[in-house]
């Protein structure tokens, strides 16, 4: 069965600037890089209710500097199921406004929505009674949007993590792509041009993500031991 938070999550963990630069370049673009960054994750269990630690979602909150100077907070969220009856757009207003209430930061909420309806991509929660109006918009990623064929072209890292989430998806439908798909992209990492830690980073991930039969594993390993 394919594992999409966890692997996600490391992606994250290993990855954050080419996540933005891939899904947010304006967002990467205004970020004072020099001046590193740092994941928040104390600061996030600290709003996140123990009834929610189930949620098939990825969060994960980091500090950064813009290169005005300025501290910005960026709630990221990664929606893994479309989730229409679990109140998402609440959500996201939830979150963004408890991490301002209990810090008192700027924070910017973003998401990725990595579910398989086309139709669904909320991307703002409104509530209003009596002239009364609390809005919140929020910038949006859709991974159906992004075509396979490009991606393979894509030397960021993120494309071929969005490869192996797209993959994973289309071989839980249908069994019989999911062992060529797969060694297709590890083979691709080799033609992209990137160095041995990410190469293996990236095979670890890819692996974690598409999941196969264990003699389909073993296959794979063998077909793995040509590659240099």
């Amino acid at each position: 069965m394919a594992e999409y938070d966890s692997p996600w999550k490391e992606t994250i963990s290993l990855y954050f600037h080419d996540f933005l630069s891939f899904f947010y370049p304006s967002i990467e673009e205004d970020i004072e890089w020099k001046r590193g960054f740092e994941f928040l994750d104390t600061e996030l269990k600290k709003i996140k209710r123990e009834s929610e630690t189930g949620n098939k979602a990825v969060d994960k909150l980091v500090k950064v500097w813009r290169k005005t100077g300025e501290e910005q907070w960026v709630f990221l969220h990664i929606e893994i199921q479309s989730q229409r009856k679990s109140k998402f757009k609440e959500r996201m207003y939830i979150y963004h406004n408890r991490i301002y209430d209990r810090y008192r930061k700027s924070v910017v909420s973003i998401a990725i929505l990595g579910d398989e309806e086309e139709d669904w991509r909320p991307s703002s929660y409104t509530r209003e009674l009596w002239g009364c109006k609390a809005t919140l918009e929020f910038p949006v990623v859709k991974l159906l949007d992004y075509d396979m064929e490009e991606l393979a072209q894509n030397p960021n890292p993120l494309a071929a993590i969005v490869q192996a989430h797209r993959t994973a998806q289309i071989a839980k439908k249908d069994a019989g792509v999911g062992y060529a798909s797969k060694l297709f992209l590890i083979k691709s990492l080799f033609e992209r041009g990137y160095g041995r830690e990410d190469i293996v980073q990236l095979f670890r991930l890819i692996d974690w993500f598409i999941a196969l039969p264990k003699f389909e594993e073993e296959q794979l390993w063998q077909e793995m031991q040509t590659l240099k």
